[in-house]
């Protein structure tokens, strides 16, 4: 077991060697220009090979109209902002501080997996391979969920870009690639249950703001409600999704709010157990609960 533990990537570990903290360094930037340099190409380009028709991820996103069609402006946003965040999550692994190393390790394993499937579901998607690519989104979606069961009181600028940001698209992802995946996803069958499955979108954003106080989990899936409130707003005026959609979004923002505002003047939630009980005296373990 000993043996096991040293050579598997995603056993925990209180500290990391020099040469395995290499390893994390390079690993973790190169899935990330991986992941970047292929999301960006196949924003606005078409791939040029494969046998089924293919189209860019915007034009699979408006050619496949469904319940859960996104808004390709405000997406993009989400992406950029979550990039950009990588970066400054990158930055630990560069830091003097020996915590902030260990803590941007810790999460590493997970973080470089998420890319390299990121990386592949993009290119299922982009050849209208949606089975496959829903496959893999449901393998990152395990992988993102141990992820942050096993790891969720690292600090905001950790566990935004690395954890809670990645999991959020990804588990709208899963509705938005499994609509397109299955057949007449512009039926009234598929848009009734696209009626009722959207609310798995509020229930999963408030099992975390509920349970861990989590508002970094809260913002990302009120952004991406609202990008599929818009979207659908402008494919459907008259339907229930876009209804829907907002109403979620309106939820969720303001129960961010809720639990974000307390956590950043360092007070106690009216429910729950104290931030002092329910983490470690590092504050730099505890950011989602109180400020640092």
């Amino acid at each position: 077991m000993d043996r096991f533990h040293q050579i598997n990537p995603f056993a925990r570990r209180e500290s990391h060697s020099a040469n395995s903290i290499t390893t994390y360094k390079v690993l973790t930037l190169l899935t990330w220009l991986l992941s970047v340099v292929v999301t960006v190409y196949y924003d606005i380009e078409a791939p040029h090979d494969g046998k089924y028709h293919g189209g860019s991820i915007w034009h699979q996103n408006w050619h496949h109209p469904s319940g859960f069609t996104l808004n390709p402006v405000i997406t993009s946003i989400y992406w950029i902002v979550l990039f950009v965040l990588q970066i400054v999550y990158m930055t630990n692994l560069f830091s003097a501080d020996t915590t902030s190393v260990n803590s941007a390790c810790a999460v590493g394993s997970h973080f470089i997996l998420n890319n390299l499937l990121h990386f592949a579901f993009l290119m299922l998607f982009v050849r209208s391979h949606f089975i496959l690519s829903e496959v893999l989104l449901i393998l990152n979606f395990a992988n993102l969920t141990s992820l942050y069961f096993r790891h969720n009181a690292y600090a905001r600028f950790i566990h935004m870009p690395a954890v809670s940001g990645p999991l959020a698209w990804t588990f709208v992802a899963i509705y938005w690639n499994g609509a397109i995946m299955v057949p007449y996803q512009n039926s009234l069958v598929a848009r009734v249950f696209a009626n009722v499955f959207v609310w798995a979108i509020l229930g999963y954003g408030m099992f975390f703001i509920v349970i861990y106080k989590d508002y970094t989990m809260g913002f990302a899936l009120s952004v991406l409600s609202a990008s599929l409130g818009v979207a659908q707003f402008t494919r459907q005026i008259v339907a229930f999704q876009w209804i829907f959609a907002f109403t979620i979004m309106s939820v969720l923002f303001v129960m961010t709010l809720i639990v974000a505002v307390p956590a950043w003047a360092g007070r106690d939630l009216p429910w729950g157990a104290s931030a002092e009980r329910r983490q470690p005296a590092d504050t730099e373990r505890a950011p989602l609960l109180g400020d640092n």
